[in-house]
């Protein structure tokens, strides 16, 4: 199981235990990996995925799954939130055709 979050690509970090006598230890620090199934509405499905608490509250806060990913670089994400994101991209350049 990896410990990667799907849309940020944040993983297991490292550094120091520190003793109060200050000897160091190596040890890691392990990302905090949740399964959710966030739903997009532009592609009217929902979309499981494994990511951490900070990329899900920032997905919250800024409004849902398309809109994150829509005001978001693509330096940011990973390879499957850009396929994610071309999908949205894609669906929302169809729908106002359709409305027309």
């Amino acid at each position: 199981m990896s410990k990667r979050c799907e849309l940020t690509g944040t993983g297991i970090q490292t550094g120091n235990n520190v003793s109060h006598s200050h000897r160091k230890t190596r040890r890691r620090f392990m990302p905090n990996i949740q399964n959710v199934s966030l739903l997009s509405e532009a592609l009217g499905k929902t979309v499981s995925l494994k990511i951490t608490a900070a990329s899900l509250r920032t997905v919250e806060h800024n409004g849902g799954l398309d809109s994150f990913l829509l005001t978001t670089s693509n330096r940011k994400l990973t390879d499957e939130a850009i396929k994610i994101k071309r999908q949205i991209k894609k669906a929302l350049e169809a729908s106002p055709k359709k409305a027309a």
